[in-house]
């Protein structure tokens, strides 16, 4: 029998679509109060996803959901910091 390899899956915190973990840019607020962006997707702490698009993003900022997903407020040069990480351009979906 062929194994079938589980793809992660995580809810993007703007558009509230689940998609593949790799795929979008995770958030994570360390257990020292910080937020950052997770490059990696392994620090330790409490995390939220966001797909890498601008459109998402903005939801997420008009909605809050970063700051409701991580329990604390999130400043204004976290979410300039994440403008300035997505890319130029719209990246291809390779999702099933």
């Amino acid at each position: 029998m062929i194994r079938v390899k589980k793809i992660p899956q995580r809810m993007c915190v703007g558009c509230k679509e689940m998609k593949n973990k790799k795929s979008l840019i995770r958030v994570v607020k360390t257990p020292e109060e910080m937020v950052l962006i997770d490059v990696t997707g392994k620090k330790a702490g409490r995390g939220a996803y966001v797909c890498p698009n601008a459109d998402c993003l903005q939801l997420a900022i008009k909605s809050k959901g970063l700051e409701k997903s991580l329990k604390t407020k999130i400043s204004p040069d976290i979410y300039a910091t994440l403008k300035e990480q997505l890319p130029k351009e719209p990246l291809p979906l390779n999702e099933p």
